[in-house]
This record gives structure tokens, C-alpha cells and sequence, in this order.
């Protein structure tokens, strides 16, 4: 039986591993404090987390300054997240020139897309706003670590690849050894539908193979 998976993500701030659902609650303890000794200005807690109908537990915790560019935010959610192809992307309601502290403020639900063809929608929570300014224009406090996915035939070992050919069909990720055995019954796989495993919910999706921001946890779920 497919173990549950996990959704859980390590504070940036003092390495404590939280579940998804608690991990606001967490990082906005550390915020808080920072309020006390920061610089005077403008920042924003922000969750992202994909469309929610594909069932993946990923998402991004963020501490966004006031004064970063939409058209920032988007590069780091491309590169940490989604560029394979050079795709178009959009936020929702035509942001994506101005600055977080004109869009942001506290639970503002923002859409955004990536590829119009093949999507991947993700939603951007603004938890908390801050009257300072943050460390950086983006900050990554949190992300989910590795999800802990197993092969599908043996059930016993981490996935490594997806067949993309068979995965609308049935569940289709295997282990390496199970992937061999899968490329000799599935001529696609082989030729060109095996794609790796990475921890983004782009997995599977158009060329996407993996992030260029955070890369050790883009890798495969260690037991």
C-alpha cells in the first residue's frame, strides 16, 4: 500500500520541520520577532501552493519585500518551480509590472499561471504583512521537502522517474530497477516518456527535469 504522503517543510530561521498546515503559523512566530529589530518598510508572508485537483502536497513559503517587482516573483516561481521551456506566464489581473506592496496584503489569494498549453496553476496566499522590510526580495523560509512518492510496482523503494506516456492511465512512477523493467514493455517510456522525478508539481509535465533555485530538494524522497 502507497505510504500517505507527506507534506512537510524545515523553518529557514531555526531548522524545525513543520507539517504544511502549521508551517505559517510557524515562520509568522520568527516574523514577528523580526519586527522588533528590522528596517522600516513593507514585506508579506506568502504560501504557494499549485491547483489543488492534482493532489500534490507541494508548496513555497515566502518572505516577499514591499518593494520587489512582480515580474521578480515570477522569475523565482519559473525558477524554482516551473521553466522548461520558456513558456508564457501571468498573474491574475494583470500584475506582473507592479510592486508586491501594491498587490499583497493579508489574505490576498492571487492566481497565477504558467504555460498556457500544458498549465500548471499555482495560488499565492498572502498570510501576514510586516512593517519592515525583508532580508532579501525574496526569501525562501520553507518548502516542502522531498515528497515522499514510491515506485508503483514495488512499492518498497523510492520513485526516480515518471512515464509520461502511461500516467494519465494509471500511476505510473518506478524506482530504477523497476524502470528497466517497465522500458521493456512500454516502447514510449524507452524512446522518449521517461522523465525524472523532482520536487515540483511541473513534474511529469512538457520538459520540466528539475529547479535552478534550491536544487538539493528538487531530488527524489530518501528513506
Amino acid at each position: 500500500m502507497q505510504e500517505k504522503i507527506k507534506s512537510e517543510g524545515k523553518c529557514l530561521f531555526c531548522g524545525e520541520t513543520s507539517d504544511q498546515s502549521d508551517i505559517s503559523k510557524h515562520l509568522s512566530s520568527h516574523l514577528k520577532e523580526k519586527t522588533q529589530s528590522g528596517q522600516a518598510g513593507k514585506s508579506f508572508l506568502v504560501q504557494v501552493e499549485p491547483d489543488k485537483r492534482f493532489g500534490m502536497p507541494h508548496f513555497l513559503s515566502l518572505w516577499i519585500d514591499g518593494e520587489t517587482n512582480m515580474e521578480i516573483i515570477d522569475k523565482f516561481l519559473r525558477d524554482i518551480w516551473l521553466e522548461c521551456c520558456g513558456h508564457l506566464s501571468e498573474f491574475e489581473g494583470n500584475v506582473g509590472s507592479k510592486k508586491a506592496g501594491s498587490v499583497f496584503k493579508k489574505g490576498k489569494k492571487l492566481n497565477y499561471e504558467y504555460d498556457f498549453g500544458s498549465t500548471t496553476s499555482l495560488t499565492l496566499t498572502c498570510v501576514e504583512e510586516y512593517p519592515v522590510k525583508a532580508d532579501n526580495k525574496i526569501v525562501l523560509l520553507s518548502r516542502n521537502e522531498p515528497v515522499n512518492l514510491m515506485c508503483s510496482t514495488c512499492k518498497k523503494v523510492p520513485a526516480t522517474q515518471i512515464c509520461t506516456a502511461c500516467m494519465y492511465e494509471k500511476q505510473a512512477i518506478y524506482c530504477d530497477t523497476c524502470a528497466k523493467k517497465h522500458a521493456k514493455k512500454c516502447e514510449d517510456f524507452a524512446d522518449y516518456a521517461s522523465m525524472p522525478v523532482v520536487n515540483s508539481p511541473r513534474m511529469g509535465v512538457c520538459g520540466y527535469t528539475g529547479g535552478s533555485i534550491d536544487k538539493e530538494r528538487d531530488g527524489v524522497y530518501q528513506l
